[in-house]
């Protein structure tokens, strides 16, 4: 089933359970929700109206709960556990991987959390204050510690009984990781290298000892790629001492993907983002909070155009027309400089820049720049010396746009460079901000330069 049909299938299910519900009829709803899979019915149940969502989820087999459980959204778990009793708190919780208990706690307040720690049982409450322990975004809190390891002596049908017996308490049974007896990653094997192996034969014979892990301080971007890079459905997590700990399954690194590009859009859009939150179901105070935060930075560095504008009043007075060209230069920067933040910030993501190196990166973008602004120059001075009826304001216009797009594109690369050189994200240099600094230096770029044409070396026409 495609994306849109879920989605469509989710829509459905939800329109017919709130008509059952509001209607009493409480075996029906739970006929309705029997076949629908776990995903659709966490969305459906979502969608839901706040009053209604704990009773139908009340009404799902407890493990088919558990399951729908950890597809819902942050908000919607944490409306759940207030309108569930304690005893189906706890329950609920208690039932949970352990990576998706860590991202719920870190929804909840602190003393929501202390208060579930201390009900958890001592096996889980280990677990989880270890995954709490980790920093937040490395593998460490990431992974899930729910993972079956052999051993090398074991044979293929011992491991293969093994896999059976874990299988229904653990993540992902594709992978399988090979530990000594100190807990040392040794090797890795598929289930499909398990099954097609002699039954007699040993797990150390089988396996492959060149293993591709991560380190519980890796942040998760990191796993992310490797986890691209390889096409693994999961990758191994080892502690400094190089034991196995955890896996990172590849569902838990689409969630990582989604919050990445999420947070990069919000910033080349100069929109503060909040952790892992809805956008749009945030409130209109936080939402404006948020946006002001840029806008006034950004209002600030928009009066430099202000301030060079009013310190050219003379060329100006002199040539009124030159001011009609003012916007088509600066918009022209301002989407020139957007763009290259735009491919670069994208190359750093994606790791593809870094093979090219930063200073070529940025030589490449100018001579873009610069061959941009020449192309646009055959459209623009016939034009403006048409509006202007002079060559000088013409050439002036034509000039300076050659300059603003090599110094934008200039700009717009090196800029988010210089912010990941420094540990910084580089899509905080988004696009409103570098469109800011190159309306500032077109401006004047533009005004010195048609003063030097103009009132230096000709008399206007």
């Amino acid at each position: 089933m495609g994306e849109a049909n879920g989605i469509q299938v989710a829509e459905v299910v939800a329109q017919q359970l709130e008509s059952l519900l509001e209607a009493g009829n409480y075996d029906g709803a739970k006929l309705l929700l029997g076949p629908v899979q776990e995903v659709d019915a966490a969305e459906a149940i979502g969608s839901l109206p706040r009053t209604l969502q704990a009773l139908a989820f009340r009404l799902l087999p407890k493990d088919e709960a558990i399951e729908v459980y950890e597809y819902l959204d942050a908000a919607v778990q944490q409306t759940l556990l207030e309108r569930l009793r304690s005893g189906e708190v706890l329950e609920l919780v208690e039932e949970m991987s352990p990576d998706d208990r860590v991202r719920l706690f870190d929804e909840l307040p602190a003393k929501v959390v202390r208060r579930l720690l201390a009900e958890l049982s001592p096996a889980e409450r280990r677990i989880t204050a270890q995954l709490l322990g980790y920093e937040a975004e490395t593998a460490g809190r990431l992974m899930t510690t729910e993972f079956v390891d052999l051993k090398e002596f074991h044979s293929a049908a011992q491991a293969l009984a093994i896999v059976r017996r874990r299988a229904r308490d653990t993540e992902t049974i594709y992978s399988l990781y090979v530990t000594d007896g100190s807990r040392h990653l040794t090797g890795i094997l598929s289930l499909r290298d398990l099954v097609t192996a002699d039954p007699e034969a040993r797990i150390g014979d089988v396996m492959t000892r060149e293993v591709v892990s991560v380190d519980t301080d890796t942040n998760q971007q990191e796993v992310a790629r490797a986890i691209q890079r390889y096409d693994f459905l999961a990758v191994p997590v080892v502690d400094r001492e190089q034991r196995l700990v955890g896996i990172v399954t590849v569902d838990d690194v689409i969630d990582v993907i989604e919050q990445e590009a999420t947070r990069d859009l919000y910033a080349a859009g100069a929109v503060q983002a909040g952790d892992e939150d809805d956008y749009f179901q945030s409130n209109l105070f936080t939402v404006a909070r948020r946006r002001v935060v840029w806008l006034l930075v950004l209002l600030v560095a928009n009066s430099g155009t202000s301030a060079v504008i009013a310190s050219q009043e003379l060329v100006l007075k002199q040539v009124v027309v030159l001011a009609a060209f003012i916007p088509l230069l600066i918009g022209t920067g301002g989407n020139v400089g957007a763009q290259s933040s735009t491919v670069v910030i994208r190359g750093l993501s994606t790791q593809r820049l870094q093979a090219m190196g930063a200073w070529r990166a940025i030589w490449r973008e100018a001579v873009a720049g610069a061959l941009l602004g020449l192309l646009m120059v055959l459209a623009v001075v016939p034009w403006a010396a048409y509006v202007a009826g002079s060559w000088g304001v013409a050439t002036a216009a034509g000039l300076s746009l050659v300059v603003i797009t090599t110094l934008a594109a200039t700009a717009g690369a090196a800029l988010p460079l210089l912010f990941d050189r420094l540990g910084l994200d580089p899509a905080l240099m988004s696009a409103p901000f570098i469109a800011t600094i190159t309306d500032v230096a077109g401006v004047f770029i533009y005004l010195q330069l048609a003063s030097w044409l103009l009132l230096r070396v000709a008399s206007p026409a």
